[in-house]
């Protein structure tokens, strides 16, 4: 099926974090939502929304191209309605026909004050030791507790669903430590067992007061009845099949008692992705049911959504859903992938269901190029960071400031993290807006102020209609140009501008452009 653009119309949807959006007729693309092989996953939707108040949607994922200004559709033939005259009409009726807001409401510690994640800092080698002097250096550099995520490596193995005690002595001392200064504490969890060990062959025997026969329904399993193993980024493991009852219980009650010994708070759910239970990853045979990686991806984050403190990543299909979700991990560079990527990224989540997004780590949490031969901080690049994420609905921390900069742009740091804490109230009256509506906490000045050539300002984004930010996102830039909604604004200097109009603002280091409506 075949659907051509409309003459200076642009789009919106797929996946959050393929390409910088929005795609115009020039644009050549390609997005398959089957397996999501050629995206980076993390938030995805079976939806185009449209500057011209358009919407294209199908119940089944697809594999899209555009080309010449024309989108074509393989294996489906998808809705095309023209619901209103701009890009807010197109959003508002996808979402009252196809995925309305459930209306759930959030955590309000998630947007009070900046998250801190021990990954960046520690990536597998995360101890005990490590978390408390981290949350202790966290205070005394003037930043407020909040959520803290203890991230990968806390385990011994992969599905042994208890701290590692050669490095976490006495968890249930460190959380209490950790809520004695005042932050709620997730851990990282992942639908993957480790197939070694007693632990995995004890998992293999009945839950206490279940059916026998309901333990051999534990993991996925492959047409021969054996259990079936999957490739993933840390080797090869079984894999929980949250579609079933059992394996929900099994792995509840194991979640359950981490927080009734330990005083866990909550868990960041990683992996099961679409890509992650791709036929292709299977390496001894295929699933003896007909399930797709759609339905098992949404069926993790549907058991996920269970626990009121949580974390997505991956998810698709599932907008409408009020839950926590974060962009993926970006690299610490300024161009793609990087800095510029945060605001289109977020922007195009937020049009496919998802407004409660926070940002990727500040400084950028993929891990690895910290490690390559020759690789120093860019300071500048870590500053403008938390200064773009300082007006999202949330903002996340793990790389450890105080180590990895000058103490003069530490310092600044902190004055993001506070300005984020300032704006609170501004912030959560949005959140909670959103709570009930759907709409995203963080929008295009597109979706706010249709028709007036804001479809393309990938640099700008507000926080509902009565917040802008303007952050700076080039390497040495002294002035950048901001763009202003309809309306009259004021700049953090207290000096006012009319809306529709452009200004040149000065920007030295210290200097985050957001203006608020009059």
């Amino acid at each position: 099926m075949k659907i051509a653009f409309e003459a200076g119309e642009v789009w919106w949807g797929g996946a959050s974090a393929s390409r910088a959006y929005p795609l115009k007729e020039t644009d050549c693309y390609m997005e398959n939502l089957i397996d999501c092989s050629t995206s980076a996953e993390n938030q995805s939707m079976p939806l185009f929304v449209s500057s011209h108040g358009r919407y294209i949607w199908s119940d089944q994922p697809f594999l899209v191209t555009v080309q010449n200004g024309v989108f074509d559709f393989e294996g489906v033939r998808p809705e095309i309605v023209k619901a209103g005259s701009c890009l807010k009409d197109a959003y508002l009726a996808a979402q009252k026909a196809h995925f309305p807001c459930d209306g759930r409401k959030l955590p309000e510690k998630f947007f009070k004050y900046p998250q801190l994640n021990t990954w960046m800092e520690f990536t597998y080698y995360v101890t005990q030791q490590g978390v408390l002097d981290f949350a202790r250096k966290w205070i005394e550099n003037g930043f407020t507790p909040g959520v803290f995520i203890i991230d990968e490596g806390w385990q011994k193995r992969y599905g042994v669903w208890d701290f590692d005690r050669a490095g976490f002595p006495d968890p249930g001392e460190m959380v209490k430590q950790l809520h004695a200064w005042g932050f709620t504490v997730l851990l990282w969890v992942v639908p993957y067992v480790s197939i070694d060990g007693p632990d995995y062959e004890r998992s293999l025997r009945p839950l206490k007061g279940t059916d026998p026969e309901s333990a051999k329904h534990l993991y996925l399993r492959v047409k021969s009845g054996e259990i079936a193993i999957f490739s993933w980024w840390n080797g090869y493991s079984a894999m929980l099949d949250m579609t079933d009852e059992y394996n929900r219980a099994f792995l509840r009650t194991q979640l359950r008692r981490l927080m009734d010994d330990y005083g866990i708070d909550g868990f960041k759910f990683d992996g099961g992705s679409v890509r992650g239970y791709s036929p292709s990853l299977l390496v001894n045979g295929q699933l003896d049911k007909q399930i797709t990686a759609q339905e098992l991806n949404n069926a993790w984050n549907e058991f996920g959504a269970e626990f009121e403190w949580h974390e997505f990543k991956d998810t698709y299909g599932r907008g409408g859903r009020n839950t926590i979700q974060r962009l993926r991990d970006k690299h610490h560079k300024w161009e793609r992938n990087g800095l510029q990527d945060l605001i289109p990224c977020a922007i195009n989540a937020g049009l496919m269901g998802f407004p409660f997004l926070c940002p990727d780590m500040i400084g950028g949490g993929e891990w690895s190029y910290r490690f390559l031969p020759g690789f120093s901080v860019d300071e500048e690049l870590f500053v403008r960071m938390a200064q773009c994420s300082a007006l999202f609905p949330m903002m996340q921390f793990s790389w450890a400031p105080w180590l990895a900069l000058k103490p003069e742009n530490v310092k600044l740091c902190l004055e993001a993290a506070k300005l984020h804490e300032r704006l609170f109230p501004e912030i959560m009256k949005v959140v909670r807006q959103s709570q009930r509506t759907g709409e995203s906490v963080l929008r295009s000045l597109e979706y706010e102020c249709p028709h007036h050539g804001f479809e393309n300002v990938l640099d700008e984004y507000m926080i509902g209609s009565d917040l802008l930010a303007a952050p700076v996102l080039e390497k040495v830039a002294d002035a950048r140009e901001v763009l202003f909604p309809a309306g009259r604004w004021r700049g953090m200097d207290g000096k006012e501008y009319d809306g529709l109009t452009s200004c040149t603002v000065h920007t030295t280091l210290d200097t985050l452009p957001w203006f608020i409506r009059v």
